[in-house]
């Protein structure tokens, strides 16, 4: 029964991929809509690609679970005296053959399917169910492999377990990309690793590098593994000496201008000539002679920032780094440091406002640490190049404050105001979700804001401050946050 079964899944699986082409291509047996054909149709191919996502998914749980019974059966068949080298050349290879994989591409994705069966059930149990892709997968995988088995547990029960502790807020895991995904699953193994961020960072130190690739058609990658500071500091001062050259006479997109303003910085060319030749080729663009400084947006916890604890700052646009990373930003002057006050139950920045059109900088700076990035979903525009954009315009009666705030960036802000794309209400604490023009609803990524940590000798100092603050519905205003007037009471006691 076991052939003839498989036999006849598969023979089931492409009869009905006959029939969903049959749909797309509009000859199926009868259409999505009477009343509106074209409208229907379009519909349905919607409901057809929602429905492919959660088979692919599931199709790629059954490989998964298949390589691992072909490996372990392998093994087994093997015996004990074939070299442990050889078997798993030879396994690896069965599998690349029958995927028409490579050798490197076969070996990781039957690693990736073994840390599925074994550590990451919730995970590979999500895959079947269509919740979550195999490109999810993976980046669970690659997260969690340097956690314990409390660590990978915790990790998947964040995100997948919707009555976990502290579950993840706003567009689950599977609904926004993969590329997202690993970059929100990146900051909790920051922050919840086990070993010392200022430790794995002095690693990744002595690792920094340049590397050099290859490419089609004349081309090549140049890159460099930088501290994370660094690199996003260069990375935003690329996009604002790039962002000011655009204008009517620029043929040259933002890829392209960040591309040349890089191989002038590095080369040292220091011309300033933007004009093209006719083959299409740069000469100059030139970084202009005045510099601009690179702007950084950081948040560091006060216990952090003082060297009482080592919880990792957040850099806007990367992620978690280590405090000493922080540290050194604030004393040097970090153009965009701003003193920040949170809300002590969740780490959330609170809510402000004003009764003019005009966006300040303060609250500029409040909305990138609420949003983190343009929040159109899928998006990975970090805050600082993006624009403040009421969500109910000024001119219906809508105000100037952080809950009708969004912040998308120049090309989804365009798409705002030129198309059918609507961004929905958005709190203090969460950012706008969008409505597309066929009126399905897609959530943003919401900040995985968390309580400060207190450092444990100054416990019982806190105690009568968190019973006078803690328990309210809302949070309005305090003096000082409770970071701040603890550093007050250190820096003056009072007195005998």
């Amino acid at each position: 029964m076991g052939t003839q079964a498989v036999v006849r899944a598969f023979e089931d699986i492409k009869a009905a991929l006959a029939v969903l082409n049959a749909e797309v291509d509009g000859a199926g047996s009868e259409p999505f809509s009477q009343a509106d054909p074209l409208a229907g149709l379009a519909d349905g191919c919607l409901d057809i690609l929602a429905g492919s996502r959660e088979v692919e998914a599931g199709v790629a749980a059954v490989k998964a679970k298949a390589a691992v019974k072909f490996a372990d059966s392998a093994w087994a068949v093997a015996g004990p005296d074939v070299p442990v080298r050889a078997q798993e050349m030879a396994v690896a290879a069965e599998i690349g053959c029958v995927l028409a994989l490579g050798p490197r591409a076969a070996s990781s994705f039957l690693s990736t399917s073994y840390a599925l069966r074994s550590t990451l059930p919730r995970t590979l149990e999500s895959l079947q169910a269509g919740v979550l892709s195999w490109q999810h997968a993976v980046a669970m995988v690659d997260e969690a492999a340097s956690l314990d088995a409390v660590g990978a547990s915790a990790l998947e029960g964040h995100f997948l377990d919707p009555d976990a502790s502290d579950p993840a807020r706003g567009c689950p895991a599977g609904e926004m990309p993969a590329h997202r995904f690993r970059a929100k699953a990146r900051t909790w193994r920051e922050r919840h690793h086990a070993e010392s961020i200022e430790k794995r960072h002095a690693k990744g130190v002595a690792d920094r590098r340049v590397e050099f690739r290859a490419d089609q058609d004349g081309m090549a990658w140049l890159s460099a593994c930088l501290p994370a500071a660094q690199a996003l500091a260069g990375w935003n001062r690329l996009t604002a000496i790039s962002r000011a050259m655009q204008g009517p006479e620029e043929r040259r997109g933002m890829p392209q201008l960040r591309a040349d303003n890089f191989a002038d910085a590095i080369l040292g060319s220091g011309a300033t000539d933007d004009r093209h030749t006719a083959a299409g080729v740069v000469e100059g663009a030139g970084l202009p002679s005045s510099p601009i400084r690179a702007q950084v947006l950081v948040t560091v916890p006060v216990f952090s920032l003082m060297g009482m604890t080592d919880e990792p700052a957040m850099l806007d646009g990367y992620g978690p780094i280590p405090p000493s990373m922080a540290r050194d930003l604030v004393a040097n002057g970090a153009d965009s440091f701003y003193r920040v006050l949170v809300d002590p139950r969740d780490g959330a920045p609170l809510e402000i406002g004003r009764t003019g059109y005009r966006v300040t900088g303060a609250m500029r700076a409040w909305l990138r640490m609420r949003d983190g990035k343009c929040p159109f979903p899928g998006c990975s525009n970090n805050s600082l190049d993006n624009d403040a954009d009421h969500i109910l315009a000024w001119a219906k009666g809508g105000t100037t404050g952080i809950a009708n705030l969004g912040q998308p960036c120049p090309k989804h802000h365009k798409l705002r105001h030129s198309t059918g794309w609507q961004p929905t209400p958005a709190t203090k604490n969460e950012p706008p979700g969008w409505t597309s023009p066929t009126g399905r609803h897609y959530q943003s990524e919401h900040q995985d804001w968390e309580p400060p940590r207190w450092p444990e000798h100054l416990v019982p100092q806190l105690k009568p401050m968190e019973r006078a603050t803690f328990g309210f519905p809302d949070l309005v205003s305090v003096g000082l946050s409770p970071g701040e007037a603890c550093l007050d009471r250190i820096l003056h006691p009072p007195s005998a």
